[in-house]
């Protein structure tokens, strides 16, 4: 069992053949995302079914099987096994869940929740009333939004002459937005990891190092299935419209700051649909998006641009 893509590496030879062939390749999952390279960064097509049925294509080995004429596979006697030899009864599930699902079961688990992880308790940790702040962590860092704040409501900042940072067609999810999943070894954050002496073994996810601010702007629009219109590639990258460079968006967007010119994102349909995360607006702000423009969005996340202090129209 795994979580938001963190399943693992594909064997060199798969991971060779889907790249050097172009192909989409499919997962069956039963979570309750099936955003594009969600469950791996290569796999394009993701069905949501039961986890029985996730049981059963994997068996399989293949997503377009009809489970009412193929077989799953050949049992150790050498006959076909159908669908409907191995899907259990509701009434079987019943009498094992009943058997084996007892309240002494959670009463005992729960019992020594506080005692039970000697090395978690065994931890040394400091004693004070507020959090220690170590500029050498890569998994926490003091975060940026409340730095400076203070009593006074800043006036509002006019947009204008603003560059387009990202041009972007209908669907882009929070997934595309702000990955949870993979750090894939090639991007921004991969790089700025490795300059702090971090594995590649150890990147871990960026659902695991979102108290991380200067992993998770790195990370936003990272999703290396995103299209962006500006370039014709894709993946996460952009045009640096004054001078033409095609660039990492991450990148572009700190050139664009370091100039002092502000950016904004178009984009078609449902922007922001999928997860209410909220790196998928906290990640934009840090880019220095002042706006963006969509045909339509998904509720909670217009919500959270405002409270971010982008400006969805």
């Amino acid at each position: 069992m795994t979580c938001i893509g963190n399943s693992g590496n594909l064997p060199e030879v798969v991971d060779a053949a889907i790249n050097d062939n172009d192909l989409v390749v499919a997962a069956v999952l039963s979570g309750n995302r099936n955003f594009e390279g969600r469950v791996h960064p290569l796999t394009r097509a993701n069905y949501l079914a039961s986890p029985p049925l996730v049981v059963c294509y994997a068996l399989a080995g293949r997503c377009d099987i009809n489970f009412e004429t193929e077989p799953i596979g050949k049992g150790s006697d050498g006959n076909d096994v159908f669908f409907k030899d191995i899907w259990p009864a509701r009434d079987s599930v019943e009498e094992i869940v009943n058997a084996v699902v007892k309240p002494e079961l959670f009463r005992d688990f729960y019992a020594n929740t506080l005692t039970r992880n000697e090395r978690w308790n065994k931890l040394v940790c400091p004693q004070g009333q507020l959090f220690e702040w170590d500029e050498a962590s890569t998994y926490i860092h003091h975060p940026p939004f409340f730095q400076g704040m203070n009593m006074e409501l800043p006036a509002p900042e006019v947009i204008k002459d603003a560059h387009c940072l990202l041009l972007f067609g209908d669907s882009v999810t929070t997934d595309h937005i702000s990955p949870a999943g993979n750090i894939a070894k090639t991007s921004v954050a991969a790089k700025w990891l490795i300059s702090r002496g971090v594995e590649q073994k150890l990147f871990n996810s960026y659902g695991a190092r979102r108290g991380n601010d200067l992993v998770m702007a790195r990370g936003t629009f990272a999703n290396v299935r995103i299209v962006n219109k500006l370039v014709d590639k894709v993946g996460p990258f952009t045009k640096h419209i004054p001078s033409g460079e095609i660039l990492p968006i991450y990148e572009a967007a700190e050139k664009y700051m370091s100039e002092n010119r502000q950016t904004i994102i178009i984009a078609g349909k449902e922007y922001g649909s999928g997860s209410s995360r909220d790196w998928a607006a906290k990640g934009p702000k840090l880019q220095g998006v002042k706006a963006v423009i969509a045909q339509s969005y998904e509720r909670i996340h217009r919500s959270n641009l405002l409270g971010m202090g982008i400006l969805p129209l």
